[in-house]
């Protein structure tokens, strides 16, 4: 099981959009580990795209991401990150396949509704950035037999 890191940006709130994307995870089988509502602080937003910083978007992309709320979630599940990174759909929201959360939700290249993170190493550094130790929970989900099949225990 994975841990990975999503952010529903400011714009995925402003649009009332958040729960619909939440749901979308959970119906897939994702497991919600944490969740918080909150604006990124500058320092925060700083770090986390610090791989940016060097490129001319960097401070645009800084000032949308801690100029509004955002929903940080931390989901877990068989494989999340690729689980997560194939639903969110491509960046830009004008190229994302319809199906998928950008490609569903998004036209904008620039505001593209959500952040998801990229590998495991991403989102060991990430959810470290926006959860505090014990935030992030660990449960047995009741549907977990079905949702992974483990009928070979049946056979």
């Amino acid at each position: 099981m994975q841990t990975t890191l999503v952010i529903v940006k400011p714009d995925g709130v402003q649009r009332r959009l958040a729960g619909r994307i939440l749901v979308r995870f959970e119906e897939k089988g994702l497991q919600i580990a944490g969740a918080k509502m909150m604006t990124i602080p500058l320092a925060t937003a700083q770090k986390h795209y610090k791989p940016h910083e060097a490129k001319p978007f960097y401070p645009g992309l800084v000032k949308y991401m801690t100029s509004s709320p955002v929903l940080v979630v931390a989901l877990r599940g068989k494989n999340a990150i690729a689980v997560v990174r194939k639903m969110m759909g491509a960046t830009f929201g004008s190229k994302a396949e319809p199906g998928t959360i950008r490609g569903d939700f998004a036209i904008s290249d620039g505001y593209n509704l959500i952040h998801g993170s990229d590998s495991e190493e991403a989102a060991a550094f990430e959810l470290g950035l926006f959860f505090q130790p014990g935030e992030v929970q660990t449960y047995d989900m009741a549907d977990t037999p079905w949702v992974y099949d483990t009928s070979s225990d049946l056979r």
